[in-house]
């Protein structure tokens, strides 16, 4: 049902700190032009934590009327309130979304029971989920347990797998049918040699039609062309981690002149020795 590069759009912000909807709107069509199957707003990488209820609810809004019946649109709805992501979730699905991006709940670590409640209950109100296994930001991890029995809900689409690990990946296909998305574009094509089915990417907010490419390539088989692309723009996949996400990506995208390099704290701009380095990756890689 979800496969191929869906992209974790960035919110840009105007340089008053609001969210520029101008720009998001050409975002949107950037990534469309690239190839990209689906878009993921209001994930990690749109800043999820800095915006607002109601901005959280219009940037999703915003990427639904813009892109809907033109790529799939994967809201970011999650949370470590069960309430709070079943009402996202419940307006996400109003609005017209084709699935929700479900983070693992953050700070209060809920044990096995609880984790398999929470996905359950926000699984319940019938639009597809994609699990998102991202332990180094939420301090807790999806056990694979815990996923092969989430896999047996029937809106249980697929899992995002951000841990770094392709043995997790192994893991989940030995056990169950799922989609696998890449949370991390330097293991996409490691983890669809496994079967992975595509990559919800930070890269291709900046090089969507290579992203689109490498992926398309290794669906098809191709696994020349897409190792020569994933080596190709490998140091891109890893020095947009130089600093936190979405921060690198940013400044990149601000460098190509498609945004304002506007943050909201805590979040701020990065070292500008780590901001030089970026810089000659991108310019190596004949992106500026």
């Amino acid at each position: 049902m979800f496969e191929g590069t869906f992209t974790a759009i960035v919110t840009p912000f105007d340089r008053n700190g609001k969210v520029d909807y101008v720009r998001f709107r050409e975002l949107i069509e950037f990534q469309i032009a690239g190839g990209v199957s689906g878009l993921v707003p209001v994930g990690t990488t749109g800043e999820s934590p800095t915006l607002n209820y109601e901005e959280h609810q219009k940037v999703i809004e915003a990427a639904i009327t813009h892109a809907k019946g033109r790529v799939k649109i994967i809201a970011g709805t999650g949370a470590n309130s069960t309430d709070e992501a079943v009402a996202l979730t419940r307006h996400a699905k109003d609005a017209g979304a084709d699935a929700t991006l479900q983070v693992t709940p953050y700070y209060n670590k809920p044990n096995r029971e609880g984790l398999i409640r929470h996905f359950s209950a926000v699984a319940d109100l019938g639009l597809p989920v994609i699990l998102y296994n991202v332990p180094g930001r939420t301090g807790k991890e999806i056990p694979v347990d815990v996923v092969v029995e989430l896999s047996r809900h029937p809106h249980v689409a697929g899992i995002k797998e951000a841990a770094g690990s392709a043995d997790r990946v192994s893991q989940i296909f030995s056990q169950c049918d799922l989609d696998v998305l890449s949370g991390d574009d330097g293991l996409t094509l490691p983890m669809m040699v496994l079967g992975a089915k595509g990559v919800i990417s930070v890269a291709s907010n900046i090089i969507p039609a290579e992203v689109s490419r490498m992926v398309n390539a290794a669906l098809g088989g191709r696994w020349e062309e897409a190792r020569r692309l994933h080596y190709q723009y490998y140091r891109v996949f890893s020095d947009l981690f130089l600093d936190t996400n979405p921060v690198p990506v940013k400044a990149a995208l601000a460098m190509m002149g498609r945004i304002e390099e506007t943050y909201r704290l805590p979040l701020c701009e990065m070292p500008e020795a780590l901001r030089l380095k970026l810089k000659q990756t991108l310019s190596a890689a004949g992106i500026l």
